[in-house]
């Protein structure tokens, strides 16, 4: 039960890193139902994709400084840091369309910028898909680090001794 309790600097990453993840994906469908719908239910669809783009967006920044806790300590490990560095590369690619997307779309609010609000709509939803693209291949390369390398997993002895 110790075992179970004692949490390794690595381990961090995994547990802060989903939760944005599902944040920015269903920000981007209710970002891109409100373009599309008419007024009224868009009014609706506009509201929710923005809470949770603000705050998938926040969670993306701290998933990023979780990872680069783990990166000091799983990077040794692996047999080709290249998959890491290239995962590195394209979470700060996401953090900052997300983050681009979430500074335009607070923008919106200002009374100079009302006017262009449609085309302010489109451009936040072109960049939370972006966005989304580097989230996937984020994930992707995240998955064969963990998958294919065994980053930061304790690999049993091989005579599973100790359980």
């Amino acid at each position: 039960m110790e075992e179970l309790l004692s949490w390794r600097t690595e381990a961090w990453h995994p547990l802060t890193v989903h939760f944005p993840v599902a944040l920015l994906l269903f920000a981007t469908l209710a970002k891109l139902l409100a373009v599309f719908l008419k007024p009224q239910p868009a009014a609706f669809w506009h509201r929710m994709g923005a809470y949770l783009l603000y705050a998938g967006t926040v969670g993306a920044w701290f998933s990023i400084y979780t990872g680069d806790l783990a990166d000091g300590i799983v990077s040794r490990k692996l047999c080709d840091p290249t998959v890491l560095k290239s995962h590195e590369l394209a979470s700060y690619n996401l953090a900052y369309l997300f983050t681009g997307a979430t500074v335009l779309d607070l923008s919106s609010m200002s009374d100079w910028v009302k006017r262009y609000s449609r085309l302010l709509s489109v451009v936040v939803v072109l960049l939370m898909l972006a966005g989304s693209g580097f989230l996937a291949y984020t994930g992707h390369l995240g998955a064969k680090l963990v998958y294919e390398q065994a980053g930061g997993v304790q690999v049993p002895p091989s005579d599973c001794a100790g359980f």
